[in-house]
C-alpha cells in the first residue's frame, strides 16, 4: 500500500469518527446508549433544573425527581420516550417528571413542537401535547407545514382551544420560555439531547429500562 492511500485511509476513519460525535451531540442517536457513571458525581442544582414555570408530571413533593431536557424531533429523545413513560407509570405517585425544552437547530420543527407543546401547556395540557408529540414523531418530523398538517389535528384531539392555540405557535408566544429553558441546560452543561437528570445526577443519552430503574431506585434509597 502506497503512503498516499495509507494517508487517505487514515483522514477517512479520523473523518468518521468525527461525525459520529457531532451526531451524538446534537441528540441524532436512535439508541439508548447512555453511559454516565452517576457514582463520582456532584448533583446539580435542583433551582436550576426545575423552576416554577416548568411542567410537571407527578407529585410536587416527590422525594425523587427526574428532569430530561429533550427536543421533540430529536430520534434519541423518541427512543428514550417509552422507557421514560414506563417509569412514570410504574413509580406513579413516588417520582416526578419535569420536561425542559432544548430543541436543537439541526432538527427542522423541533422548535415548532417546543411552541406546540406550551402552547397546550398554557391551556393545561401540556403533557398531552407531550404524549402526541412523541408517539407521532415519525408523521411530523419531515414536515415542511407541521403546525397546520399535524399539530393542529393533536390540539383538536386533546381539546384545545385550536385557534388560540394556532395563533400562539405561528406567533412565537413562547419562545422566551423555551430560551430560558435551553438557557438553564446551558448552565447545568447540556451538550445533547435526552440529558436527564435523576435528583440532580446527570445521565447523557437514554437508558435501557432496567437500568433506568435501578437509577431510580438507588435516588429513593438514598432520599428516604
Amino acid at each position: 500500500m502506497s503512503n498516499e492511500n495509507k494517508i487517505l485511509i487514515g483522514i477517512g476513519v479520523v473523518t468518521v469518527i468525527l461525525i459520529a460525535v457531532a451526531v451524538f451531540s446534537l441528540g441524532g442517536s436512535n439508541g439508548l446508549s447512555g453511559t454516565n457513571n452517576t457514582a463520582d458525581q456532584k448533583p446539580k442544582d435542583l433551582k436550576v433544573l426545575i423552576k416554577s414555570d416548568s411542567h410537571v408530571d407527578g407529585p410536587a413533593n416527590a422525594k425523587v425527581s427526574v428532569v430530561e431536557f429533550g427536543d421533540f424531533q430529536c430520534p434519541a429523545c423518541g427512543s428514550a420516550y417509552p422507557v421514560v413513560s414506563q417509569i412514570e407509570q410504574n413509580y406513579k405517585g413516588k417520582i416526578k417528571f419535569v420536561f425542559r425544552n432544548y430543541p436543537l437547530p439541526v432538527h427542522k420543527n423541533a422548535k415548532v413542537a417546543a411552541e406546540a407543546a406550551e402552547a397546550a401547556g398554557a391551556q393545561g395540557k401540556f403533557f398531552q401535547m407531550y404524549h402526541k408529540l412523541y408517539d407521532n414523531q415519525k408523521s411530523w418530523s419531515d414536515s415542511n407545514n407541521a403546525l397546520d398538517e399535524y399539530f393542529v389535528k393533536y390540539a383538536k384531539e386533546i381539546g384545545l382551544d385550536v385557534n388560540k392555540f394556532s395563533s400562539e405557535v405561528k406567533a412565537s408566544k413562547y419562545a422566551d420560555k423555551i430560551q430560558n429553558d435551553m438557557n438553564d441546560g446551558n448552565a447545568v452543561g447540556v451538550s445533547a439531547t435526552p440529558t436527564f437528570y435523576i435528583n440532580g445526577l446527570e445521565q447523557v443519552g437514554g437508558l435501557p429500562y432496567d437500568e433506568f430503574k435501578t437509577k431510580v431506585d438507588t435516588a429513593l434509597k438514598a432520599a428516604k
